[in-house]
């Protein structure tokens, strides 16, 4: 499969080690973030979501105005709206920026308080049947030729339609990401690409190898997310990684005695399983994993999701991520403390030597 490096963008600078300074929505910058992730050679950006954040439809589509080729990924949480409202506009996004580079990710949402602030007061084992159901509502919408009938636990609808369509073959690919108990059955069944954090390699292979049991002869797909930290060599990189954990600590207290804002809004993943299991992974046995999985900033920060940060020279880091590669997974999400400044950082090297690395795995595995 071919690999596919994804980013992450927000509308303002910040993360857990930088403060934000400016308005929390900041045009010039996600048009320069957006540009720099193009210029870097990524494939994708992934707009985050929170029940706070700024709209993610409304900033996909500056990134997408911003740029020529750069493809998005809008986190959306079900229950809010239709799906036959999120397929319109999926479809209508798609054909105003030259059509096959809208993708949508369905977060189930595992913060309670995040789901109240919405409105949502539902169980959290309903809300993964009620994501199972928008989805499969939402894959007919963009895809049948007639208006059909829906009649399920959560949705009703009687003569569906969208005269709107995906405006390529590619159409609007499903992402899913969640381990908890339910979110399986479901992303499994329903999604394109199963999104997963970056833990050590053990765990990730037993991730896939659960989900494609439960995909049976689907095809599905799967992502990785992690944290690179690179330097010119080893040990600026490792230094590097304890100047950012101070750095963090710091923001920290200051949060914790003033008002500062850390993270934009939307790039702060909610408390998930996966996380909770990279917590206790962290007090059971060390910081780095798989000889430079760092989990440094996973303890510090606690359960935010994707928080683990391969450490090393370029080379290295990418020769960590391409074992992933080997287990599996073709996606890589990668975002960074220093958010557009790692952008331009990983263009030079990283992410030429991660395309690389995975060409030449593939040549070894082609029939002569």
């Amino acid at each position: 499969m071919p690999i596919e490096i994804l980013g992450m963008i927000a509308t303002t600078p910040g993360s857990e080690s930088k403060a934000i300074e400016g308005p929390l929505v900041d045009p010039a910058f996600v048009r320069a973030f957006s540009r720099a992730h193009e210029d870097a050679g990524f494939d994708r950006v992934l707009i985050g979501y929170s029940a706070s954040s700024p709209d993610g439809f409304a900033v996909a589509a500056s990134a997408l105005h911003s740029t020529e080729r750069l493809k998005v990924l809008i986190a959306h949480r079900p229950g809010f709206v239709s799906p036959t409202v999120v397929a319109r506009k999926l479809t209508t996004l798609d054909h105003l920026t030259g059509g096959g580079r809208v993708a949508i990710h369905h977060i189930t949402g595992g913060s309670e308080a995040d789901q109240h602030r919405d409105g949502d007061w539902s169980e959290k084992a309903d809300r993964y049947r009620r994501t199972g159901e928008f989805i499969d509502v939402l894959r007919r919408t963009l895809t049948e030729d007639a208006p059909f009938d829906h009649d399920g636990e959560f949705y009703r609808h009687e003569g569906a339609y969208s005269a709107v369509k995906p405006a390529t073959d590619a159409g609007i690919p499903i992402y899913f990401g969640g381990l908890s108990e339910g979110a399986v059955e479901v992303g499994a069944s329903k999604a394109d690409v199963y999104m997963l954090f970056g833990e050590p390699l053990a765990s990730v292979a037993e991730h896939i190898r659960t989900i494609r049991e439960a995909a049976g002869d689907r095809e599905i797909e799967f992502s990785l997310s992690t944290r690179p930290i690179i330097a010119a060599t080893e040990e600026e990189a490792w230094a590097k990684a304890a100047r950012i954990h101070a750095e963090a600590a710091a923001l920290i207290e200051q949060q914790r005695t003033g008002n500062t804002l850390s993270f934009a809004p939307g790039t702060k993943t909610e408390k998930t399983a996966t996380s909770a299991d990279l917590l206790q992974q962290h007090a059971k046995v060390s910081d780095v994993h798989d000889e430079r999985l760092w989990l440094g900033m996973t303890a510090l920060s606690g359960p935010g999701g994707n928080s683990t940060a391969p450490v090393g020279t370029p080379a290295q880091v990418a020769e960590a991520l391409l074992k992933y590669y080997d287990l599996g997974v073709t996606k890589f999400l990668i975002r960074g403390f220093d958010p557009l400044g790692d952008v331009v950082e990983w263009g030079d090297e990283l992410i030429p030597l991660l395309r690389e690395g995975a060409r030449r795995r593939d040549e070894v595995l082609q029939p002569a």
